[in-house]
C-alpha cells in the first residue's frame, strides 16, 4: 500500500512548450541540486512501442536540475516536463510514440554538460500475438514461482548468483520465509505435467525485482520494470510466453499497483511530493472494512483507510489519485502485456485503490487489448461487495472496468460446505446472488490460493476434498487450482501454505517426485487422478465451460443442479455439444433422491449412463429419481 511522500521536494510547475520541431524542454527551476554531475541511470518504461499513446518517460539519476532534454527524431519533443527539487527526477511527457520502430537518442545538455541515451520504439504487438484472455473454457493454475521447481541452478541463494547446493543457498532454502529457488526455467521445464493435468492458463506470481529478504514471493516491488534475479531474466519470462503460447496455453502475469516494498528507492527519494498516500513516518495502516466503499451513507472517513493507509503498515500505498503516478502505472502494466503477449492479469489488493483509477488502468487495456482479460483480488465473502467491483457495475460509483473479480464468495462456502460441515445449501446462496454480477459467467471460483491455508489442511477427508474440487470443477465460471492442491498438499497459514512442490528441488532433495506418476503416494495420486478426470470432463462437455446453471435442489447434505446451453455456447474450436447435464453431490452416504425437473432445464429429460459416478436412475410422471448413486454423480440427458 502506500508509500512515502518526500515532503522536501519541490515539483515544477507543469508547463507546455511551443517547441514544434525544436523538441526541446527545459527546466524552468534552478537549485543547489544541479551542482551535482548530470547523470541519468535508470529510464521507465526501459523502452516503448510504435503506435501506442506518448508516453511518459521517468529518469533517475543526478543534476537534472536546469537540464534541457530533446530527441534526435525531432518530430518527438517534450511536451512537458518536471523535476524533482533536488534534481534526481525527471518526468517527460512525450507528444506522441513514433509511427514506427526506431532507435533514438535523449539528447540532454545542462551547463555545457551532454549526455545522449539511446532509447528502443519496438513494433507494438498484432492484437492475435498472444493476449487473448482466458474464459470458462480455462482452468487457471495459480504457481508461486520460488516455490514450483529450481531450473536454473546458478540463480539461488540470498543474492541470486549461488549454485543450488552452495552452502548460501541451502541456508535460504532452510528459512520458512526465505528465497527457495524457483524460478521460471522451473516453471518452463513442466509445462508437459501441468498440460497433461489438463491446465490450460498459468498465473505466476509477480516477477518483478524484489530486492529484500523474504520477499521470494513478489509482492514487495522494488522495480516495477526488472525481473527478480531469483528468478531469472526477462528472457525467461518472454520464452515462457512463448512456449505456453505455442502449446495452446495462456499467461496470467501478477500486477500490484496499490503498494510497493518497503525498500523500493522511491521510499527514500521520491519522484514527487506526492508520490505516495503518507510517508514512512506519518502513514495510517490498511483497514479492510469494504463494506464501506460501497455504502453510499458512509462518510469519506471510513474509506480513507481502505484507499490510503499502508497494506500490513509496512508497505507504501501508491498515490494512485495523482495522474502521474496513474500514468506510471498503467504504462506499466502495458510495457509488460506488450513485452510478453500475456493473455491475462491478475491485479493484487484490488479494493485497496480508487475506482476512478480502475476506470482508466482497465479502460486503456481494454482499448489496446481488446482481448485481454483481468481478474481482481477482492477478499471478501459477500457477494453483494465482490460484485460491486465487476465491469459494469456503478452502483458504488465509477465502473472498474475490471473483466471479472476473484469468486472469494464461493471460496468461502466451500471451506464453509466441506471443511467444517455447514450445508451444502450455502453453495447455491452463493449462485443465487449471481444477478449482482453483469457477467457471472466470468468469475473465477477457487478452493484455495497462495494466501489462504491448504484446502487439504482444512478438509482431511480424501472423499469430502474429491465433492469440493467436483463442484469447483463443474459450477460456472473460469475455475483457479493452486500448484500444490492437485496432489492434496498440506498446510496452514503463512507460510505452511507456501512449501516447495515435491520434486521441483530436485538437484538438493532427491525426495519423491510428485510431478511423476511413479513419485506419488496413494494419497497423492487419487488426488492427482481424480482432478485430472474433471478436467478431462470440462473438455469433452462444453456446457460445464460456457453454458448456464440452474440448482434444482439444495438441502444440508445434498446438491444437484444442471449445467445446459440455451445461447449457443462453443467450443475455441468452433465445435458445440449441447447435452445438458445433471450433477448430483452428495456427503453422508448414498440417500435415494427424487428432484422435480417438470419446467426446469431438464424438462422431459431421459437419463443415460453417467459419465462420471454410478448411478440408477429413472423417470416418471416428472421426477427424475437416482439411487443407488456414489458422492459424485453426472448424468448427460436427452431431451
Amino acid at each position: 500500500m502506500a508509500l512515502l511522500s518526500t515532503r522536501g521536494f519541490m515539483v515544477v510547475p507543469a508547463f507546455y512548450l511551443a517547441l514544434l520541431g525544436a523538441g526541446v524542454s527545459q527546466a524552468q527551476t534552478q537549485s543547489p541540486a544541479s551542482a551535482e554531475p548530470l547523470t541519468v541511470n535508470k529510464i521507465d518504461p526501459p523502452n516503448w512501442y510504435s503506435g501506442l499513446p506518448s508516453p511518459m518517460l521517468l529518469l533517475r539519476g543526478t543534476g537534472l536540475t536546469g537540464a534541457r532534454f530533446a530527441f534526435s527524431d525531432h518530430s518527438l519533443h517534450v511536451e512537458r516536463s518536471s523535476i524533482s527539487a533536488n534534481g534526481h527526477w525527471a518526468q517527460l511527457q512525450l507528444n506522441a510514440a513514433p509511427a514506427a520502430a526506431e532507435s533514438v537518442e535523449i539528447q540532454i545538455e545542462r551547463s555545457g554538460t551532454k549526455l545522449r541515451l539511446p532509447y528502443r520504439f519496438d513494433t507494438a504487438r498484432a492484437t492475435s500475438d498472444g493476449m487473448q484472455g482466458f474464459s470458462g473454457h480455462d482452468v487457471i493454475y495459480l504457481i508461486m514461482t520460488d516455490r514450483f521447481a529450481d531450473g536454473d541452478l546458478h540463480n539461488d541463494g540470498l543474492d541470486a548468483q549461488s549454485d543450488a547446493s552452495s552452502p548460501a543457498a541451502l541456508a535460504e532454502r532452510s528459512k520458512p520465509r526465505g528465497w527457495h529457488g524457483g524460478d521460471l526455467q522451473g516453471v518452463l521445464q513442466h509445462l508437459d505435467y501441468l498440460q497433461q493435468l489438463g491446465i490450460t492458463a498459468v498465473w505466476i506470481t509477480p516477477v518483478y525485482t524484489n530486492a529484500e529478504p523474504a520477499a521470494y514471493h513478489g509482492y514487495h516491488s522494488t522495480d516495477y520494470y526488472g525481473v527478480d534475479p531469483h528468478l531469472g531474466r526477462l528472457s525467461d519470462l518472454e520464452q515462457l510466453a512463448k512456449a505456453l503460447h505455442a502449446r495452446g496455453m495462456k499467461l496470467v502475469l501478477d500486477t500490484v499497483p496499490n503498494h510497493v516494498g518497503p525498500g523500493h528507492p522511491w521510499v527514500a527519494d521520491e519522484p514527487t511530493p506526492d508520490w505516495f498516500h503518507g510517508t514512512p513516518a506519518n502513514h495510517s495502516p490498511a483497514t479492510f472494512d469494504f463494506s464501506a466503499l460501497i455504502n453510499p451513507h458512509a462518510p469519506e472517513r471510513d474509506r480513507v483507510n481502505t484507499l490510503h493507509g499502508w497494506f500490513a503498515n509496512a508497505l507504501p500505498d501508491m498515490n494512485t489519485d495523482d495522474p502521474i503516478v496513474a500514468q506510471y502505472l498503467r504504462q506499466n502494466a502495458v510495457w509488460w502485456v506488450e513485452q510478453t503477449g500475456a493473455d491475462a492479469l491478475r491485479i493484487d489488493t484490488f479494493a485497496f485503490v480508487n475506482r476512478p483509477f480502475w476506470h482508466d488502468f482497465n479502460g486503456e487495456l481494454a482499448e489496446l487489448f481488446p482481448h485481454l482479460t483481468e481478474v481482481g483480488e477482492i477478499f471478501n465473502p459477500h457477494p453483494e461487495i465482490t460484485s460491486a467491483f465487476a465491469d459494469g457495475v456503478i452502483r458504488a460509483g465509477a465502473d472498474t472496468r475490471l473483466y471479472t473479480p476473484f469468486d472469494f464468495p464461493t471460496y468461502f462456502a466451500i471451506r464453509d460446505v466441506f471443511g467444517k460441515g455447514k450445508p451444502m445449501s450455502e453453495l447455491a446462496d452463493v449462485l443465487a446472488a449471481d444477478a449482482l454480477y453483469p457477467h457471472p459467467e466470468r468469475l473465477v471460483p477457487f478452493a484455495g490460493n497462495h494466501d489462504t491455508s491448504r484446502l487439504a489442511e482444512v478438509v482431511r477427508d480424501p472423499a469430502l476434498r474429491e465433492l469440493a474440487f467436483a463442484y469447483l470443477l463443474t459450477t460456472r465460471g473460469t475455475p483457479q487450482i493452486y500448484a500444490g492442491d492437485e496432489i492434496s498438499m498440506r498446510g496452514g497459514d503463512d507460510p505452511g501454505n507456501r512449501a516447495d512442490f515435491p520434486g521441483g528441488f530436485a538437484s538438493v532433495n532427491p525426495g519423491p517426485n510428485a510431478f511423476l506418476a511413479a513419485g506419488r503416494t496413494p494419497e497423492e495420486q487419487r488426488s492427482y487422478a481424480w482432478i485430472k478426470r474433471l478436467l478431462a470432463l470440462r473438455r469433452e462437455h462444453d456446457v460445464l465451460a460456457c453454458g448456464e446453471e440452474q440448482v434444482l435442489s439444495a438441502g444440508p447434505d445434498a446438491i444437484i443442479y444442471a449445467r445446459f446451453d440455451s445461447k449457443g455456447c462453443v467450443k475455441p474450436d468452433g465445435s458445440a455439444e449441447q447435452v445438458p447435464l445433471l450433477i448430483l453431490l452428495e456427503r453422508n452416504g448414498s440417500v435415494p433422491i427424487t428432484v422435480d425437473i417438470r419446467n426446469t432445464a431438464l424438462e422431459g429429460c431421459t437419463p443415460r449412463s453417467p459419465i462420471l459416478g454410478e448411478a440408477e436412475s429413472s423417470m416418471r410422471d416428472g421426477q427424475l429419481s437416482v439411487a443407488p448413486h456414489s458422492p459424485v454423480v453426472v448424468l448427460p440427458c436427452r431431451l
